[in-house]
């Protein structure tokens, strides 16, 4: 570590030695240039050298002030020379009206003071930018590294390509741009052509022998991604991407980022864009209990929550491996920060009780759940116990200790449910909005659809399956679901628990849903093999209580704007207090005595729009079939 200071503090001294030698040549050549490159008058020689030891330290102290020295030699840029043409020019006004106040600029040619200006930036910026051009190499070497095309000739584009030639052992050689702006076409970035769209990438291939592709679009839409991908595939090459805008923080972006392209390159959105300060200010200094913390969502959930300075964060969570799992990459990250991981049940009210009243949290996520629907199907007592009681559990002890915020995560199956997973998330979702009315405790709900590689989704199925060799197994060709990603999720959910103020129900937007049939065949596609040849994708129908495609919202819950493009809440049905309240002990009861069918009974009523079994009656199935084909989705856009 000293070399390295040592060697830091000597590569210093010689750029700040350079420049002083710069500053001292510009003087005299101005002087030089004055009198038509000839000798220069004894008399002004006499005053360049008097003068020469002021403009020496008005200069230094020119450079320090703007920052002249922060910049790195071999990548210097716009902002560098800019700082240059501030710490010069300010120095020569200086220079002037000093000299101007001592005598009148006697002795000293008008002339000098600009010519002198001109020649020190010149001295200045020629030697970085030849260093630079040195070190970055004058275009691609000959023979080294794989042949590829390069999608995209952005800016990301051309730091890739920039990357690329300053190492000439790179792995990857550029020949070629291609890019849908017609006003890029013909033209040349770093020495490489850009030859015409993406559509025409198979025909370059063959052209320009390309051995591989690399995909520098991180701002594309999930559409455009599928189109480039499926062009890529068309044409028997390797392809890599860079990573997405929300990925790329630092701003830099070079060939180690290249990786494969994945599912959540297809299925992925527009990056969210949060109002960061308003959910730190609302988070920070508190002490916040996640319930399922070692779960998919409560495990991001926590990792976004220690990032906004927050007081306390207790982990409840039942799965002693999931818990160790996140304590010990929390704590490893963030060791200053109070982290308290607990081993407990929701459904054990005599725990949550003690850790309630001994910790007092301001917030609470409860992310804990079961939540496999065709599991759930046959076991309802243990689904009621758990999303049902486990939740009341929770939400009671909250109002009794005086919680500030309760956030219950929900989801899309809640909405006219037809499995027993949705209906007891659905019920859930009913007493927290009575709850909400009567309570100091502000009741929020946040429902969402599928997260990709959740435990229990189809992506780590797939995956599995494709590693086996297949088959890839489908519940049905039509069958739609709606996807997002983990981290998108959680902090959608602090977002909502930002600006909620009790009793909604806040959506999350989902955009688009996708066929299930699309995504298998493109992870097939995506590990290199062709979807029905090398891996077969197989049907095997609906399994219990699960639907064709899923809805956000019921008929009866009107989408209102929330401040945020990709957060809105649905407008709360109301319901008797009194009601519920004796249907939630009677399933209590029934829980107790283990009797499934008057659970379900139960639940019939709790959510009368629950229809036990209709997932898989033929004649839902038909219903669902025909919604599907011949109608057209409703979509968060058109609803608010």
């Amino acid at each position: 570590m000293f070399s390295e200071k040592l060697k830091g503090l000597r590569s210093g001294g010689m750029v700040f030695f350079h420049d002083l030698l710069m500053a001292s040549i510009a003087w005299f050549g101005a002087y030089w240039l004055r009198f038509n490159l000839g000798a220069i008058p004894e008399e002004a020689l006499n005053s360049a050298v008097s003068y020469l030891p002021l403009v020496i330290v008005v200069q230094t102290v020119a450079f320090k002030v703007f920052g002249f020295y922060r910049g790195v030699w071999r990548f210097t840029s716009m902002p560098d020379l800019l700082r240059m043409w501030k710490s010069v020019l300010s120095a020569l006004l200086i220079v002037a009206l000093v000299l101007f106040l001592y005598n009148r600029l006697e002795g000293v040619p008008r002339s000098i003071i600009p010519l002198y200006g001109v020649l020190l930036v010149l001295l200045l910026s020629a030697p970085r930018l030849l260093y630079r051009f040195w070190k970055d190499g004058n275009g691609p070497v000959a023979g080294a590294g794989k042949r590829v095309l390069i999608i995209g000739a952005g800016q990301a584009g051309e730091q890739l390509v920039r990357d690329l030639l300053r190492a000439p052992s790179a792995e990857y050689r550029p020949v070629i741009f291609v890019d849908d702006d017609k006003n890029k076409r013909k033209r040349e970035i770093r020495g490489i052509s850009v030859a015409g769209s993406i559509r025409k990438v198979p025909r370059y291939i063959e052209k320009y022998q390309v051995g591989a592709i690399l995909i520098a679009v991180p701002s594309a839409t999930d559409k455009e991604m599928q189109r480039i991908v499926e062009i890529c595939e068309s044409c028997g090459v390797p392809f890599l991407t860079l990573p997405s805008v929300a990925e790329i923080l630092s701003g830099k972006v070079t060939q180690e980022a290249l990786r494969e392209v994945s599912i959540d390159d297809l299925l992925g959105r527009d990056p969210v864009k949060l109002a960061w300060e308003s959910i730190k200010g609302s988070l920070e200094n508190k002490t916040i209990l996640v319930t399922g913390g070692g779960g998919s969502i409560g495990s991001e959930l926590c990792r976004q929550l220690v990032q906004l300075s927050i007081k306390q964060l207790i982990i409840f969570e039942k799965s002693e491996f999931n818990l160790y799992k996140i304590e010990m990459e929390l704590k490893a990250q963030y060791p200053g920060l109070s982290i308290l991981p607990l081993l407990g049940d929701v459904v054990d009210r005599s725990a949550l009780k003690r850790v309630m009243g001994q910790f007092r949290p301001n917030l609470v996520f409860h992310a804990a759940a079961y939540k496999h629907v065709p599991l759930l199907e046959t076991q309802a007592r243990e689904a009621a116990r758990n999303n049902v009681i486990g939740t009341l559990n929770v939400a009671q002890e909250s109002i009794e200790v005086g919680v500030d915020k309760f956030v219950l995560i929900s989801t899309d199956k809640a909405v006219n449910p037809t499995n027993i997973m949705g209906a007891t998330k659905r019920t859930a979702e009913i007493f927290c909005q009575s709850f909400a009315v009567e309570s100091a405790t502000q009741f929020i709900t946040v429902r969402f659809g599928n997260v990709l590689g959740s435990a229990g989704s189809v992506v780590p199925l797939f995956q599995e399956q494709i590693k086996k060799g297949g088959p890839v197994t489908v519940t049905h060709p039509d069958m739609t679901r709606y996807f997002m990603t983990i981290p998108e999720a959680s902090q959608l959910i602090m977002e909502a628990a930002s600006v909620g103020h009790g009793g909604e129900i806040f959506v999350l937007d989902m955009g688009a849903s996708v066929k299930v049939s699309y995504l298998a065949e493109q992870m097939i596609r995506l590990s290199g093999k062709t979807p029905g040849q090398d891996i077969k994708v197989e049907y095997i129908g609906l399994r219990p209580g699960e639907k064709l495609f899923e809805e956000l919202f019921h008929d009866e819950e009107s989408l209102k704007p929330s401040g945020h493009d990709k957060l809105f809440y649905a407008s709360a049905r109301s319901y008797k207090k009194e009601d519920i309240e004796s249907l939630l002990q009677a399933l209590s009861d029934a829980c107790n005595t283990f009797d499934d069918d008057k659970v379900k009974s139960l639940l019939c009523q709790l959510v009368p729009e629950y229809k036990e079994g209709t997932g898989r009656s033929s004649e839902a199935l038909g219903e669902e079939k025909n919604y599907v084909k011949h109608t057209e989705r409703r979509q968060f856009t058109r609803a608010v």
